[in-house]
Parts: C-alpha cells; structure tokens; sequence
C-alpha cells in the first residue's frame, strides 16, 4: 500500500479524533493523547500533532507550528451538495460556499482547530 502522511497541528487531539472518525470516515491507528494520534482513510495517514508532540515543538529561532492555515488535504466525494448539507447538519464550520471550475466543484471545511480540509466533485 502506498501510504501517503500528513501532519496537522491541533489545539485538542480528543476532538481532532472525533471529528475526522465521526464526519469524515477516518480510522484510529495510534492513540497517544493528549499529545498526539494518527487517523486514516484509505492511502491517507493523517498525523495529528497536539501542543505535548514532537511536532509541535517551537522552532530554533522562537516561531511555533499553529493549526489553521491554507495548506489542506483534499477529499474527493460523490456529491458535494449532499456532503455540505450532512456537515452543516451536524454544525461543522464552512470557510466558503460550494464553488465551481473547469475542474470540478469544492468548497473548504475546518476541523475544530481550524485546520482546512476540501470536498472536492470533480467535473463529470
């Protein structure tokens, strides 16, 4: 299998797992909270790193890795109407509204530390 990771810095390891396996389909592989677990769906290994990991920790010159920027990992689905509304359901937090391109439609979702993840349904 061709696994490919990628780390997020989360305020709460606790609700980052909820989150993901509760509204996005990902498994528990390693549960080391409050410090630190990976999640997974599929090829996808998704490090969820709290304020006590490794990778969290500041860096030489002071700056400290923080949750929430612009990088994301991208989810295909099906049906991105039917997914946003399954979402906005349950009170997930939206960045946008469904747009669409050449290449499809997607829209931007935050986990409960604000770290972005995109529903994207390619163009048929």
């Amino acid at each position: 299998m061709a696994q490919v990771s990628i780390r997020y810095i989360v305020d709460d390891v606790a609700a980052s797992i909820d989150f993901y396996e509760t509204h996005l389909g990902f498994a528990i592989e390693r549960d080391a909270r409050p410090a630190f677990a990976s999640v997974t769906r599929g090829d996808l290994r998704l490090l969820l790193s709290g304020q006590g990991s490794s990778g969290a920790r500041p860096m030489p010159d002071g700056r400290r890795p923080v949750p929430g920027g612009w990088n994301r990992i991208l989810l295909v689905v099906p049906d991105l109407e039917q997914e946003v509304a399954r979402l906005k359901g349950a009170g997930l937090v939206f960045r946008n509204d469904i747009i669409s391109g050449v290449g499809g439609s997607q829209t931007l979702l935050e986990d409960p530390s604000g770290n972005v993840i995109e529903l994207f349904q390619p163009a048929e």
